[in-house]
């Protein structure tokens, strides 16, 4: 059967399906059309820039990229994102993906929360990236017809509240492990959301590091005008 909403079918492989019910047993349905609309908008966004890219490994990035938020995938001392990442690698790897193949997806995931980079990746990462500040942060907006933005959210709703919903959801899957917010947005949402939470600063770190520097490395490069005749 194929699916296709605002102009974007859906992969409907025995992989694909088997990936739509995991996340679908897993996640809230907040989560679920969250991740849907994330493949919806990457893939979008990849036909409106003429991308050639692999659909199906698309479709996997988007709907593991918040697997890391969820029990039993969510880790006591890893970034939720690196969980999700982890998941998928073992989901592709039980289907005989390649390692290449499996590398884009986990490179997806893993740095979906990192602005920057993925864009410079392989059109897999950049587009999940893209689908995921396009639902949550409304970045490119306007790149999207209002007809796209109507199709794709009345398949997939974002419900009333969402805004606040997928903050609530990012907190409930790191409050357990504020150290992995060090240095990505998720700080952001427990300085929101906990009460208990104390951002590190990377300055202080390095201040406040075991290292003693001194004057004193007599294995520094002397100049030559300096030393004795």
């Amino acid at each position: 059967m194929s699916n296709r909403i605002a102009g974007i079918p859906i992969p409907d492989s025995q992989m694909a399906r088997d990936a739509t019910q995991l996340v679908r047993d897993t996640e809230s349905d907040l989560l679920f059309h969250h991740s849907t609309r994330v493949f919806l908008f990457g893939a979008l966004t990849g036909e409106r820039k003429g991308l050639v890219y692999d659909s199906e490994l698309l479709y996997i990035g988007a709907m593991f990229h918040d697997m890391g938020l969820q029990a039993p995938y969510s880790s006591t001392a890893e970034r939720f994102e690196v969980d999700g990442a982890n998941a998928a690698r073992d989901f592709l790897r039980s289907y005989r993906i390649g390692e290449d193949e499996i590398e884009q997806v986990w490179d997806a995931i893993a740095l979906h929360t990192t602005p920057g980079i993925p864009q410079h990746k392989k059109p897999v990462v950049a587009l999940v990236t893209a689908g995921v500040e396009m639902d949550v942060l409304g970045l490119a907006y306007d790149e999207f017809t209002a007809e796209q933005r109507r199709l794709v959210v009345a398949a997939h709703p974002r419900g009333e509240g969402f805004k606040e919903g997928i903050i609530d959801a990012f907190a409930r899957g790191t409050m357990h492990k504020p150290l992995t917010t060090f240095g990505n947005v998720k700080a952001d949402v427990l300085a929101l959301k906990d009460p208990q939470y104390r951002r590190l600063n990377f300055c202080s770190i390095i201040l406040g590091s075991a290292w003693e520097d001194t004057n004193h490395d007599h294995g520094a490069c002397r100049n030559p005008a300096h030393q004795h005749r």
